[in-house]
């Protein structure tokens, strides 16, 4: 199965808009007790998230939302503590390099469920500025536009 394939739960439409995504890795989640029947849920929220790579070599994603689970006891657990990526040395030593370089960020670009685990893809983005932005609202006007003529011609 390729990267990124499964049930998708949550989608960070955001990222393509905010960052040039140049490489995907994909990662498993360590998660806690009633989190994944959150995830499985649908109760996520990737919104304002990104992954790190901590003193000690490991890959941190840091405020991925997960809400309470509503059937959840008093172990329930804190819906923005920071959770490992489980991930091979190998791509944990190219994404070091890759972001110490300037710009360069990791972004969470969706979780989805696939065969019972929980993962997470991550995409090595480099920034845009306002003018990228701007240019790629452009593009995606005309081609609205184009698709709206092509379909009223053939009406």
């Amino acid at each position: 199965m390729p990267k990124g394939e499964g049930k998708v739960i949550a989608q960070n439409k955001k990222a393509s808009h905010d960052y040039f995504i140049e490489d995907t890795y994909e990662a498993g989640i360590v998660l806690q007790g009633t989190e994944i029947k959150s995830l499985r849920a649908g109760r996520v929220n990737l919104k304002d998230s990104h992954a790190r790579i901590d003193r000690r070599g490991e890959v941190q994603l840091i405020n991925l939302h997960i809400s309470e689970y509503e059937q959840g006891n008093r172990f329930n657990h804190d819906p923005t503590r920071s959770r490992k990526l489980l991930l091979h040395r190998k791509q944990i030593d190219t994404l070091i390099g890759l972001t110490q370089q300037e710009g360069y960020a990791l972004v969470p670009l969706k979780i989805y469920i696939k065969n019972g685990f929980a993962k997470v893809l991550i995409g090595l983005g480099k920034g845009k500025k306002k003018f990228d932005k701007r240019e790629d609202l452009k593009k995606k006007q005309m081609k609205r536009d184009i698709d709206r003529a092509i379909k009223d011609y053939n009406r």
